[in-house]
């Protein structure tokens, strides 16, 4: 597993752990918080429906602060890339990532990497969805996580590799009962890099465009 090169502000080793926990594998009750008001005043972002083996959850996309994000996520979305896949890293205190990995542990083949905008004001905030990637900042691609607690060591400080941060898309409206009960499911050490993969599959059944 490749580990990123952003470092949190605060040097402690656990802090230091759940950053690495962040990046893609190499081929091998808390309330949603809107990150800025600005983000959905006057707009009609589009909603994605999760379901998934523990339950619905809904997701607003932040169309006008991350707009390459959010077209790469529905594209996916789309085309039912996301049907299938399982959250294969699960911290609590944390967060949740999935979007990368079928049942067998298996990695899909995706699309060219997007542009990080993590620049765009929005905070890694309790019920933020952003992108997941490498400790190159340029390389997410499909794989996405939802904070379960306020990381601000993930959000973005500078133009520098190490402080780019990760780029937050949208938020869960409806659902984080879900979040957290895939949260708190127990963990195993699968090997190959799969650290805290949920002893029992946590599939997402289907991705859809809410109408």
């Amino acid at each position: 597993m490749r580990s990123t090169s952003a470092r949190p502000s605060i040097a402690s080793a656990t802090i230091v752990a759940f950053v690495f926990a962040l990046t893609l594998l190499s081929s091998c009750s808390k309330g949603a918080e809107s990150p800025d008001a600005s983000a959905t005043a006057g707009t009609a972002n589009p909603i994605v429906v999760l379901k998934t083996t523990e339950g619905e959850i809904e997701i607003e996309l932040f169309a006008d602060k991350a707009p390459a994000s959010v077209a790469n996520f529905l594209s996916y979305v789309d085309e039912g890339f996301y049907d299938g896949t399982v959250f294969h890293r699960v911290i609590k205190d944390f967060m949740v990532q999935g979007g990368g990995y079928d049942g067998a542990r298996q990695k899909k083949p995706t699309r060219e990497p997007i542009k990080n905008e993590g620049s765009n004001g929005l905070r890694n905030e309790v019920g933020t969805v952003a992108m997941a990637r490498t400790s190159v900042p340029d390389s997410a691609t499909s794989q996405f996580f939802v904070n379960t607690e306020h990381n601000a060591f993930l959000d973005h400080r500078d133009e520098s590799p190490d402080g780019f941060g990760y780029a937050v898309f949208g938020k869960v409206v409806r659902g984080m009962e879900v979040v957290e009960k895939i949260e708190v499911a127990p963990t195993e050490d699968a090997g190959g890099g799969f650290r805290n993969l949920p002893k029992s599959p946590i599939v997402i059944e289907s991705a859809r465009r809410k109408p």
